[in-house]
């Protein structure tokens, strides 16, 4: 699953900067509801990293039933805080 892909479907534009804030809370709604219908793990995580640097992942436990999935997830916001503020 491609990022720009992600950006695309559920936004209609890669380039988020053009996004009005409607559009901006439409995608967000229709990643959201793809996110609680996805069963295939990697796309799961794929569409929870978009949530999470959009802002609007649900918590860990709610997320992932998986510690795995929940300690990858740990993994992807730690390395993104020390990537720093231009990628979180």
């Amino acid at each position: 699953m491609e990022f720009n892909d992600q950006l695309v479907r559920h936004f209609g534009t890669s380039d988020l900067a053009s996004l009005t804030p409607a559009v901006l809370a439409s995608g967000m709604e229709r990643l959201a509801v793809e996110f609680g219908l996805e069963k295939d793990r990697g796309r799961r995580f794929a569409m929870w990293c978009l949530m999470h640097v959009m802002g609007s992942a649900p918590d860990l436990d709610v997320a992932f039933k998986d510690p795995a999935d929940q300690n990858a997830a740990r993994d992807f916001m730690d390395m993104l805080d020390r990537a720093g503020p231009a990628l979180s």
